[in-house]
């Protein structure tokens, strides 16, 4: 059970909600289930960095955008709420989430009528119609469970739309109670003996990568590397050692085993593993492969091919002592993951059922056992499963249940009962993707992120001393979710998602929190994106010479007449809520200066000492200029002060800010000969992190007048 952290600690907020559904829908249903069936065990990994999220909610302290905005009085929603929901609402499964809802499912097929593009469906959507979207879009995500044993629930759901407060508050409670429970029930099936709790390392980082990064080479020869090498074997050791620590103060005991991240193992890792107390690990079958030079196939009968090597557990000596391992059957896993929800949950489950034994036959006809391992996510297939998986899970586990060739065990009890394991004398390194680490590192925007995470890495390295205690440890925090594995298994050709800006900006925002908590300004580089978005944009180059008046207002229709210009299509997509403030950009020179105009689609016009706009033009090593805002008393807007380093407040050019934000810059001072073109780019900063970059996709062209 994993999800990437999704708080920014700065400003304290849940970037992405993905953490709260999950638990209304999967993390309590799936392990409260097993009640029904006793004879069923199973291991639950529960990821550190998922639990601590948890327990912000449960205890009812995360702020998180979407469910602000699903809870509030439909009548005090704002305009950018609207579009808000339209943009972020419809994100589920539309065959087995949205369309169970037939009014849910109504308004789906109004939004797809508009190509999805809320401003174009706005006018469609009355207050009744958001009133509604707003409860189902929720409600949709409910537990099976809760939705089969709640009368309240049960109302909601037939009620079928005209949803009113009441509903909401009704719901919201319903929530509360769903998520508190997830704790409840673990610690309740751990008690009774039927399911283990295992951990990962705090924040799900690759650990072999932390350790070396260089070892991606060793799983894949030839691969692309950043060109920093990272190497930090003790940052793997505290994400585990913190792991270890909360697993004690949630379940009152240490876990006896680790999932590593994407199941992804090192000799080295193991080392680590081993000196922190695990006992048990593990990986996938071509890691194994790897390791002893062996395939493992099924024949035309459906026999695994040296299925004595896969279905037994190992051990693997480090200077710290043995752990034991055991390597998941990829095709038994996958085909829960993938494959059986296109089928008929009881033929889903014989399926199953008919080819474990038939896996296993070369061991069975030898009297022997076989200890076959299934491991899978534990939430991100159900989704795809009418009715969230509960028919099919209900199917297979009464089979197996009830077949007395099948014993379903945790993995403590399975090493327990295998007797001795079979010593591994060399452990390949790779994850359980491909058996290599390509899905992390390699690709270019991949690498990027490596790149910066060992610059932020060496900055906190270098400065960590002269912070106050506070301050360091909100740097060291960031830079452990940093490291996490979430944010490069979006970057590069592999996965892509509605979410991937919202990714990108969230990974940008940890790796600046460092810099800003050890008291700096954070790299240029992270204000731009690293995943290369594709943004819709209008763009065109200046057609003349420009002399606009600097005053903060467009004082006649021909002042900016042949500017050029540049505007995003759609400037609001990050699901944490802020609407891009940035509108538009006018920008031209003459023989000696630079213009530049700016659009807002709101600023907060109470505290402008909040914000700052920085103007970089590129390869003259001319200092950032910066604008400053200020409010003086009796004055009709901000007064703006404009400087860079080395240079006091004028010595750059001017700046007004009314109805829009105008710049007038020397080009001498920018260090840009009248004969020589230029580019630049420029970005919004708020409270001292960068808030937004225009343009998106490179640097805005200003060539010499005609």
């Amino acid at each position: 059970m994993h999800q990437p952290y999704y708080k920014d600690l700065v400003q304290g907020t849940y970037r992405l909600p993905w953490t709260r559904l999950h638990a209304l829908k999967d993390y309590c249903g799936m392990v409260a289930m097993l009640e029904e069936f006793p004879r069923v065990h199973q291991t639950f990994n529960l990821v550190p960095s998922l639990l601590t999220q948890l327990e912000d909610y449960a205890q009812g302290v995360a702020r998180e955008t979407v469910q602000d905005i699903a809870y509030k009085p439909v009548q005090d929603l704002t305009r950018d709420d609207r579009l808000f929901m339209l943009r972020y609402f419809f994100q589920a499964n539309v065959d087995h989430l949205i369309t169970r809802y037939p009014r849910y499912r109504q308004l789906y097929d109004r939004m797809q009528a508009n190509d999805f593009e809320p401003e174009r469906a706005l006018p469609f959507f009355q207050q009744n119609d958001l009133a509604d979207l707003q409860l189902l879009s929720q409600l949709a995500w409910i537990d099976e469970q809760y939705l089969a044993e709640d009368p309240e629930l049960r109302a909601l759901v037939a009620k079928e739309k005209g949803y009113q407060p009441g509903d909401q508050q009704l719901l919201r409670g319903k929530q509360s109670e769903i998520i508190r429970a997830v704790f409840e029930q673990y610690r309740a099936a751990a008690e009774r003996g039927q399911i283990e709790i295992s951990t990962s390392p705090f924040y799900h980082p690759i650990l072999p990568l932390l350790c070396d990064t260089d070892v991606a080479a060793q799983a894949h020869p030839g691969v692309r590397l950043p060109q920093r090498r990272f190497r930090h074997p003790e940052d793997a050791r505290h994400q585990l050692e913190r792991a270890l620590a909360l697993h004690k103060r949630l379940f009152g005991r240490e876990p006896r085993g680790l999932w590593p991240s994407e199941g992804s193992v090192s000799e080295e890792v193991l080392q680590i593993v081993a000196s922190c107390g695990f006992e048990w690990t593990a990986t996938d079958q071509r890691v194994l492969g790897n390791s002893v030079g062996s395939g493992f196939y099924r024949d035309s009968s459906g026999e695994l091919v040296n299925a004595e090597q896969l279905y037994r557990p190992y051990t693997v000596s480090t200077p710290s002592g043995p752990v034991q391992m055991l390597f998941r059957d990829q095709e038994l896993s996958d085909r829960i993951g993938f494959v059986y929800s296109h089928m008929n949950a009881d033929q889903a489950a014989a399926d199953f059922v008919g080819r474990l034994k038939q896996s296993a036959a070369p061991l069975m006809r030898q009297g022997k056992s076989a200890m076959v391992s299934v491991i899978l996510d534990g939430e991100n297939a159900w989704e795809y499963f009418p009715q969230n998986g509960r028919p099919f899970l209900r199917a297979l586990y009464g089979m197996l249940s009830e077949d007395p060739q099948v014993e379903c065990v945790t993995v403590s009890e399975a090493l327990e009962q295998s007797g001795s394991p079979e010593p591994l004398p060399r452990l390949a390194a790779g994850s359980w993707i491909n058996a290599n680490f390509d899905i992390w590192i390699g690709a270019e925007e991949d690498n990027r992120a490596w790149d910066f995470l060992s610059d932020a890495r060496d900055f906190f390295a270098e400065h960590e001393r002269d912070a106050a205690p506070p301050q360091r440890a909100i740097a060291l925090e960031e830079l452990l979710i940093a490291e996490g594995s979430d944010w490069n298994w979006w970057y590069g050709p592999e996965h892509s998602t509605a979410n991937d800006a919202d990714f990108d900006d969230l990974y940008r925002s940890h790796l600046s929190n460092v810099y800003h908590a050890l008291g700096y300004p954070p790299p240029e580089e992270l204000w731009h994106p690293i995943a290369r978005v594709q943004p819709q944009s209008v763009s065109r180059p200046p057609e003349g010479p420009l002399s606009p008046q600097i005053d903060g207002i467009v004082t006649n229709y021909f002042e900016w007449l042949g500017a050029g210009f540049y505007r995003p299509v759609h400037r609001d997509g990050a699901m944490h809520g802020k609407r891009g403030a940035l509108s538009q950009v006018f920008f031209g020179r003459d023989t000696e200066h630079l213009y530049l105009r700016v659009d807002f689609h709101h600023l907060d016009q109470e505290n402008p000492e909040r914000f700052e706009m920085r103007i970089i033009v590129r390869g003259t090593g001319v200092p950032v200029v910066v604008v400053r805002f200020r409010r003086t008393e009796g004055t009709n807007g901000w007064q703006c002060d404009v400087g860079s380093e080395g240079n006091p407040p004028g010595a750059m050019g001017e700046a007004a800010l009314r109805k829009v934000l105008e710049v007038r810059l020397g080009l001498a001072a920018l260090g840009v000969r009248a004969e020589q073109p230029l580019e630049f780019q420029f970005a919004l900063w708020e409270d001292n992190l960068p808030a937004e970059t225009l343009p998106l996709e490179g640097w805005l062209v200003v060539p010499v007048p005609a």
